[in-house]
């Protein structure tokens, strides 16, 4: 019988620990959606609405800019904002889907800067602390006219 009763303690305690752990994966999760919506809202209002004082509130103290072409802080992004709205004022960007990791949200975008063009395949990747925007990398890939394939970029 004294066998028996540690087995069920281990199992009570594993129990505990999941219940316990999980609780802890519950409030990361919800940092993580919250840091999500950031991000989207950020991006709606940025590059769709081409509303940069909207946007940049989801930007935090710093905002370090890793595209090569791109200059760092609120002002280099007001400025491409402001590049949109005068020269590409119908472009837009479609994100397909979203993903979360921690501090880093990362977007897959659909952008079409002249309708009726092919566009663009784009990996947008986001750094967040206390909730702001801080950094941000992005991949650009033209889709083609012709693929080597039957596949989407999308």
């Amino acid at each position: 019988m004294h066998l028996t009763v540690r087995p069920l303690a281990m199992i009570a305690a594993s129990i505990l620990m999941l219940c316990l752990g999980s609780g802890a994966a519950l409030a990361a999760s919800a940092q993580e959606e919250a840091n999500r919506a950031a991000v989207l809202a950020f991006y709606e209002k940025g590059l769709n609405q081409k509303d940069a004082d909207a946007a940049i509130a989801y930007i935090g103290n710093r905002y370090v800019q890793h595209n090569p072409n791109a200059p760092d802080g609120p002002d280099g992004f007001r400025k491409f904002i402001g590049f949109l709205r005068e020269k590409l004022p119908n472009a837009h960007s479609e994100i397909k889907r979203s993903f979360v990791d921690g501090d880093y949200v990362i977007l897959h975008v659909h952008s079409v800067r002249e309708p009726g063009t092919r566009g663009r395949a784009i990996v947008d990747i986001f750094k967040l602390e206390d909730g702001k925007i801080v950094e941000h990398w992005d991949v650009v890939q033209d889709i083609p006219e012709n693929p080597a394939n039957g596949n989407t970029m999308f």
